[in-house]
């Protein structure tokens, strides 16, 4: 494949972001900063396929991609290309890791002179063009199994509060409304409310007494036998970046020696992890064993209610949960607090039937996560690969074609 070496000036135009719009939750735009999506806008200051550079501070050389108009704040540059080819830029600059750019000790910064004067290895126009759908099929997919899965979630929590907190079917049931459910699943649900609200024939609980909730803590991080193991050691942080509720993976990992330090130890696949401070409310069913530190609630599900229905009872009861923490440094929820919130226990046929289809859903949402960080892993290996010329674009096809 032929290169040359020219400066970034050649083929890209740089301008500064401007200061934050006003911000909406129904704005059409998204607003980028330089820890990427910061909100939303009914305003835009850029047009489509639009490449967004962290300009200043911790995130300084940060990547952003947007293919549909959006708003980039001042703490950003906005990058596009000259020729139309702006999504091959975009992997190009992700392997000039420009980060190594900034200047700056106390606020690092990256500046438009410095992108502008970068050189880097060039392929002719329609190498580009081919590099950029390689690479960009991969995050296509990558992208639609992550809108996917928001669909999954969303129609999962909208069951749960369905069936479970508004009662939906046992009160159409008393207000003779026409059935929405199957025959057979219709047949289920109770046809009046007892004295206590709830469908007649449930039961009330607590949390407390259905799951097994534990905490963890942290080994010392002074004795290097505890660290660098083969065990799986998660903290709220692990959580904070999950853009799905399956934890398959931790940054930090322990050895025996250090499990043996934690009372609750390995817990089992399938186990529910809420944050329980700095914030409260981060959550994910484990997908691999994992140790936790001192900043959870980890709901071990061996009873009556499976992991997904107290996943969902988790996120439909979040608001009680932090009316139940305290602290005067920050709040905190603590176990002893939280096991006595009141839950409610539905027939074991209501129960089952839930299971099955919300189980489902979580499947299916654990399977596209795994294909998408697989999927991840390859464009990470052909990125560089592609744009030294190292691997030829028909084998990167090939792989693509196998990978899809």
């Amino acid at each position: 494949m032929h290169f040359s070496l020219l400066p970034l000036s050649e083929n890209l135009e740089f301008r500064n972001g401007k200061s934050s719009p006003e911000r909406s939750d129904s704005g059409e735009f998204f607003v980028y900063g330089s820890n990427g999506i910061i909100g939303k806008s009914d305003q835009n200051n850029s047009s489509e396929n639009t490449i967004i550079i962290g300009r200043v501070g911790s995130y300084c050389g940060s990547l952003y991609y947007s293919n549909i108009p959006c708003w980039v704040t001042d703490n950003a540059i906005i990058c596009k290309s000259k020729n139309g080819d702006d999504r091959f830029w975009y992997y190009a600059l992700l392997n000039l890791n420009l980060s190594r750019l900034s200047s700056g000790s106390g606020q690092p910064l990256i500046n438009q002179g410095v992108l502008q004067r970068t050189v880097c290895a060039t392929p002719l126009l329609e190498k580009r063009r081919q590099i950029a759908s390689v690479l960009g099929a991969l995050d296509d997919k990558i992208d639609l199994n992550r809108r996917t899965n928001e669909t999954l979630e969303a129609m999962a929590r909208a069951l749960f509060r369905d069936w479970f907190v508004d009662f939906g079917p046992t009160r159409a049931k008393m207000a003779g409304q026409t059935p929405y459910l199957a025959p057979e699943l219709w047949e289920l649900f109770p046809n009046r409310l007892d004295d206590e609200g709830k469908p007649k024939g449930w039961t009330s609980s607590t949390v407390g007494q259905e799951v097994d909730v534990v905490g963890g803590s942290t080994p010392s991080t002074k004795n290097p036998a505890f660290w660098s193991g083969e065990i799986f050691w998660a903290t709220p942080k692990d959580l904070s970046s999950l853009r799905n509720p399956v934890l398959l993976e931790t940054e930090r990992k322990i050895t025996e020696e250090g499990l043996s330090q934690i009372s609750s130890g390995l817990l089992p696949v399938g186990t529910v992890l809420l944050s329980s401070r700095a914030p409260i409310g981060y959550t994910a069913i484990t997908q691999v064993p994992v140790a936790i530190n001192q900043g959870f609630i980890a709901m071990v599900c061996q009873k009556r209610l499976s992991n997904t229905f107290i996943w969902l009872w988790t996120l439909a009861n979040m608001e009680t949960i932090h009316q139940k923490a305290n602290g005067s440094t920050f709040q905190e929820i603590s176990k002893a607090n939280f096991r006595p919130i009141e839950t409610i226990v539905p027939s074991s046929d209501v129960l089952r039937v839930f299971d099955e289809k919300a189980g489902f859903w979580l499947e299916k949402i654990v399977s596209n996560e795994t294909e998408s960080r697989t999927l991840a892993q390859l464009r990470d290996l052909l990125l560089p690969k592609l744009m030294s010329g190292e691997i030829r674009i028909r084998d990167a096809e090939k792989m693509l074609a196998d990978a899809l």
